[in-house]
Parts: C-alpha cells; sequence; structure tokens
C-alpha cells in the first residue's frame, strides 16, 4: 500500500533559511548503541558505544536530517575497527550530503590478560574513544585509551626506610596517526612504561611480583608521560599525540598531574 501521507507532507528541514548563518556540527549526541569491535588480532568483541554524529549545515539550509544518523548505525552490520572506521565516517557524510562528517564512539574494550606468576586468567577493562572526521582536507583519525596502572613515588622510595607509597594512576593516550595504530597497540605501549601494570585476578605469587615489581620501577607523573611520549616519537606512524598522567594520591587528598602534547 502507498503511503500518500509522506508524499505529501512538507520536508520542513529542507527550506531555506533567511538568516544565512553556516553551522559548524549539527547532529545527534550520546546515543547508546551496540557495537562489534575488531581487535588486532581480528576477533571481534560485542561491546555497548555512546555515539555522537555530526555535520555541517550550509548557511542556506534551514537543517539536517536527524534520523539519517540514526539509520546508518542501525543499517551498519560490519564489526568496527580502527583500520575501517573511515568508510562509516564517509558514510554519515555521503547519506547527509554533507562537507564534513564526524563520528565519535566511546565504548568499554576487553582485554584477556595472565596473570604474572600463576599464569590464572581474567579480563581488564579500559575505556576506548574513536573520534574520525572527514572534509575536503581529507580523512583523520583519532584514537584514545584511557587506561589504569600503578605509580610508585621515587621520593618516597628514596627517603623511606619501610617500603614506598604507591597508588593508582591513569594514563590518557591521544594519537592521530598515518597508518592503522591498534587499540591494544596503545594499551601495551602505556603498560610497559608504568611502574606496573594492573591485573583482574592476583594469587599470592602474583601479589609479590607486582608488588616488588613497582618497587624496582618508581615513577613520578613526569617520568610517565615522558617516557610515553619518547616511545611516540620513535614511532613512524604517529602524527600527534597528547598524553595526561594522573595519580590518585595515597598519602595526600589531591591528585597529581602531567600532560605532554605534541605534533610533527
Amino acid at each position: 500500500m502507498r503511503d500518500c501521507a509522506a508524499e505529501t507532507l512538507e520536508d520542513v528541514q529542507g527550506r531555506s533559511d533567511p538568516r544565512a548563518i553556516p553551522i559548524q556540527r549539527v547532529g545527534v549526541r550520546e546515543v547508546r548503541h551496540p557495537v562489534a569491535v575488531r581487535d588486532r588480532g581480528g576477533h571481534i568483541q560485542h561491546t555497548v558505544a555512546t555515539c555522537s554524529m555530526y555535520v555541517n549545515l550550509p548557511p542556506h539550509v534551514k537543517g539536517t536530517h536527524m534520523s539519517r544518523f540514526l539509520d546508518i548505525l542501525n543499517r551498519h552490520a560490519e564489526p568496527v575497527g580502527v583500520d575501517g572506521f573511515q568508510s562509516l565516517v564517509e558514510e554519515i557524510r555521503h547519506r547527509l550530503d554533507a562537507d564534513m562528517g564526524r563520528l565519535e564512539l566511546q565504548f568499554p574494550f576487553f582485554v584477556r590478560k595472565q596473570a604474572p606468576v600463576s599464569g590464572v586468567e581474567s579480563f581488564m577493562d579500559y575505556e576506548v574513544e574513536l573520534q574520525g572526521e572527514v572534509d575536503g582536507h581529507g580523512y583523520r583519525l583519532e584514537t584514545c585509551v584511557h587506561v589504569p596502572v600503578t605509580s610508585l613515588c621515587p621520593c618516597s622510595k628514596s627517603i623511606s626506610e619501610y617500603g614506598a607509597h604507591n597508588q593508582r594512576s591513569r594514563v590518557t593516550l591521544r594519537v592521530e596517526a598515518d597508518e592503522t595504530v591498534w587499540i591494544a597497540d596503545l594499551i601495551d605501549l602505556v603498560e610497559a612504561e608504568a611502574s606496573c601494570q594492573l591485573y583482574g585476578i592476583l594469587k599470592r605469587p602474583d601479589e609479590k611480583y607486582v608488588t616488588e615489581y613497582a618497587y624496582d620501577h618508581p615513577k613520578f607523573v613526569e617520568d610517565m608521560v615522558r617516557d610515553v611520549a619518547l616511545r611516540l616519537r620513535q614511532d613512524h606512524r604517529v602524527r600527534r599525540f597528547s598524553v595526561v598522567s594522573e595519580n590518585f594520591e595515597s598519602i595526600h587528598n589531591h591528585s597529581a598531574y602531567a600532560m605532554i602534547r605534541q605534533e610533527r
């Protein structure tokens, strides 16, 4: 049966707008949607993402077609990955007939890890953000990971007769690259430069190991961001990056913070 109403109802957002003011971003935000994420090993992980989608709007057009953003999400069946993210961003630009398209996804990403001594397996979760944009100047993708780690204070170790204070830290790494840099690549980089990485499950021999490992690898927040930055400087794929380290201090009621931003 033919939908006569659809043929006769006016497309109000398609009207001309006399104010003639362009809009740099218009779209939908904070849409929760199930996604399948492909990791560097080709495995598929199912998770739930918070999605934001935008296009630009020329000065003569009154409004964009908001429902098309949701239609793109619901029709997209292929797993999302940093290697194929561009096609999804291009689809937004094409379907909305815009000069610019942008997609932001934020989701938990899980890694199965083995405890360092016992080998017991458990999952660690990491917060990940993918932000892709395409326009007349090309395509850009920023990959962000938030990595919880352990930091041990070098000063405390140096001046104390009994041990040293340590704390949970959160390292946020944002990278824009010319080639594919996988989510797990960035997580591995951060954990390798921490006083010690975290695990979901630790047995007593593992607790001994991580405690002593952190004691042998003390780092200030300044050390953390500099060591991560040094690794990224040596990676030819990376065009620009920022790295933030925040220590949730165990002997103070404040955090210690450091940030480095660099562009080649």
